[in-house]
């Protein structure tokens, strides 16, 4: 039996425009669009539909299983927990970015990361879960285990994006090592004393594993298909460095020069949605609005506040002068579905996934009322 759903009485975001219609919805696909059609159907009294957002760079997840130092919480808990958060936010289809390569101060090892994975993968197996999960590998390439915990995942197929980060001192997000003390000695209470040899040991680490490991990670991601990120780009030595090993998305640029570098490369240029929100960056770095302003951006995030992907795609269709909401919507949905493969989700059109949100704005605040996958109502 033909599975079938109309929304009518609805503003509908298309890929270039808004039309005033109906959808009709069949067998998990979009069957119709019908602008100005009068139907019977739920009445969507007037609010946006818009295509389900996808998210490539969350690290929401694993403060869900570690919430507190040394508490580790039920891993397939955790992952409903986040889903559940992920999805009554709009969010559709979502990257779950696990960590790749600890720090001596990390509170989490490669055990519990891949813990995480198998309760993904489980989850998914037994249909737990309202979005479409899969994983985003974040390779800190500094750490000297970061290859050993690269191997977890050597035969996991869920692995759509992996992304190559240097979170040492002096490179990349902490070019500044002022901010890098402001970030870390505080965080760790460190003496300046201590804080010294801890900038010195991270700083070799670097120096020792970073280029070796980018080279092997890269060439493995190649080899299998996943799309392979650069993370913090701070100069145009760096997206040099990323195109030469195969990058296809630029995430969290921290210039503006490796912004306009990477665009001009052809790579998507990735920053975060609290970023928007708030203006700036929270390390000091480039503001994601002037990038905005400029043409240089592509894709949002939500990276650690699942709400603020919805929030900012309606923030910049209202107030950056030059992008409409068709444009802001796309940064949160087509155009990172692009990045990674997804080529049947992302965008209202016939034959697309039925992936969709319905929403009210009030008070500038994007209201999500109703979620659907794949025709299917998962909030």
């Amino acid at each position: 039996m033909t599975a079938e759903t109309v929304l009518t009485n609805a503003r509908i975001v298309l890929a270039d425009e808004i039309v005033e219609g109906s959808l009709v919805l069949r067998d998990g696909l979009i069957a119709a669009i019908d602008p100005g059609a009068a139907r019977s159907g739920e009445d969507m009294g007037g609010d946006y539909i818009i295509p389900g957002l996808v998210e490539l760079h969350t690290d929401h997840l694993e403060g869900h299983y570690a919430p507190r130092p040394k508490v580790r919480w039920n891993p397939i808990a955790a992952v409903l927990a986040h889903d559940a958060q992920v999805a009554t936010a709009g969010i559709t289809t979502v990257l779950d970015a696990l960590r790749v390569g600890m720090d001596e101060d990390a509170d989490l090892n490669a055990d519990d990361i891949r813990k995480l994975a198998d309760a993904i993968e489980d989850s998914v197996a037994q249909d737990r879960l309202r979005a479409d999960h899969f994983i985003h590998l974040r390779c800190e390439v500094s750490a000297p285990d970061c290859l050993r915990a690269f191997a977890n995942f050597e035969r996991d197929e869920r692995v759509r994006m992996a992304s190559l980060m240097d979170h040492a001192p002096g490179q990349r997000q902490f070019v500044d090592l002022d901010t890098y003390a402001y970030y870390y000695q505080r965080k760790l209470k460190l003496t300046d004393s201590d804080f010294q040899k801890f900038c010195e040991k991270r700083m070799a680490e670097s120096a020792m594993n970073s280029g070796p490991n980018r080279v092997f990670i890269a060439a493995s991601c190649h080899e299998r298909g996943i799309v392979l990120a650069s993370h913090d780009d701070a100069t145009t030595g760096h997206v040099d460095e990323a195109i030469e090993q195969g990058v296809r998305v630029a995430e969290f640029p921290t210039t503006e020069e490796a912004a306009r570098a990477s665009k001009q490369a052809g790579l998507g240029v990735l920053m975060g949605a609290p970023n928007v929100m708030r203006g700036a960056s929270h390390s000091g770095n480039v503001s994601a609005r002037t990038l905005a302003g400029d043409g240089l951006l592509d894709i949002l995030s939500s990276d650690y506040i699942p709400f603020s992907l919805i929030q900012s795609a309606f923030f910049l269709g209202d107030v950056v002068e030059g992008i409409s909401l068709p444009q802001a919507v796309a940064m949160v949905s087509k155009n990172p579905a692009e990045a990674v493969g997804l080529s049947d989700r992302g965008v209202i059109e016939q034959d697309r996934r039925a992936d969709l949100v319905r929403v009210r704005v009030d008070d500038h605040v994007p209201v999500v009322r109703t979620v659907w996958r794949q025709g299917r109502r998962v909030a």
